[in-house]
């Protein structure tokens, strides 16, 4: 928390388009850097000099998560399991985000449900949720299990004010393709769901599903069916894994951009408080370049 805290800290976007909705204070009119449509009619009157009225912003932020904590998060072989990388960043946006006003809720696909938990005000209830996502049990094989795309929906479908929304998952496709032509099973429902609010993807990775050692025969299970397969890990084998499995990152992380959704990355073998601090000044820096003014006096 020490490390992360202050990176965040700033105005939210009001609910509504231009710069917010509440009237504050009245100034004078400078020609050139004010809009007119903003005149203060009253007071200028009344003083006979040209005044305008600034909006206040609204403050409250509304976030909500969609944890994913399906089968395919219990696998691990670095620092952490995946699905403990998943409360981390939960933890993680939810204290970056806590503010006065500001609330947290989260989705979790777990089993053959997706779980609500309502979004509150207030570090207490972060930390129950923290708590609840911490002492759930490992995934279940399930027929007929809630996948990404159907978590992701249910998030879009809700008719919630404007906020931020996070997406946490390995975003395995379950019908993968390599072919970038082809939609992949959650990218219309994300599309949709970025449409309507500011949204975070954060795709969850542990080095072993980028390249495989070389161990010779090994029993290879697949957790979100069961299915397993006996496998000898040859070289040519390995480069064609190793290939492939950088293939489907890159298409994910095509699709994300193609969605206009910010990506974050987090492994299992890296420090994800430093990756995630990074990916945060990284956004800073890239809105105020967004919103400084060119020489001619327009915004970029």
């Amino acid at each position: 928390m020490r490390r992360l805290d202050g990176l965040l800290h700033g105005a939210h976007q009001g609910l509504m388009p231009g710069p917010g909705t509440e009237f504050g204070d009245s100034r004078v009119y400078v020609p050139g850097e004010d809009d007119i449509r903003r005149m203060d009619w009253a007071v200028t009157a009344r003083t006979t000099v040209p005044h305008v009225r600034d909006l206040i912003a609204d403050r409250e932020l509304e976030t909500w998560v969609l944890a994913d904590l399906s089968p395919s998060m219990d696998f691990g072989t670095a620092q952490m399991e995946k699905r403990d990388l998943v409360v981390a960043a939960v933890g993680a946006i939810g204290f970056l985000t806590a503010r006065i006003g500001n609330r947290f809720g989260a989705y979790v696909l777990h089993d053959e449900h997706i779980h609500r938990m309502p979004a509150r005000g207030g570090r207490p209830a972060l930390y129950g949720l923290l708590h609840s996502l911490m002492d759930a049990p490992r995934g279940r094989t399930v027929a007929d299990a809630p996948d990404l795309a159907e978590g992701i929906e249910l998030l879009a479908s809700a008719r919630r004010r404007h906020g931020l929304r996070v997406i946490i998952s390995d975003f395995l496709d379950p019908e993968p393709t390599l072919d970038p032509d082809v939609e992949l099973s959650w990218e219309r429902p994300i599309r949709r769901l970025a449409a309507r609010h500011q949204v975070l993807a954060v795709e969850v990775i542990d080095p072993r599903e980028l390249e495989l050692p070389p161990v010779g025969l090994v029993s290879l299970t697949d957790p979100e069916t069961g299915r397993s397969r006996e496998v000898r890990l040859t070289p040519k084998i390995r480069r064609a894994y190793a290939e492939a499995a950088a293939a489907q990152r890159a298409t994910n992380q095509m699709v994300l951009r193609r969605c206009g959704v910010a990506h974050l990355v987090l492994r299992t073998d890296r420090d994800w408080v430093f990756d995630v601090a990074q990916f945060v000044l990284r956004q800073r820096r890239m809105a105020h370049l967004a919103h400084r003014p060119s020489r001619s006096g327009a915004t970029r």
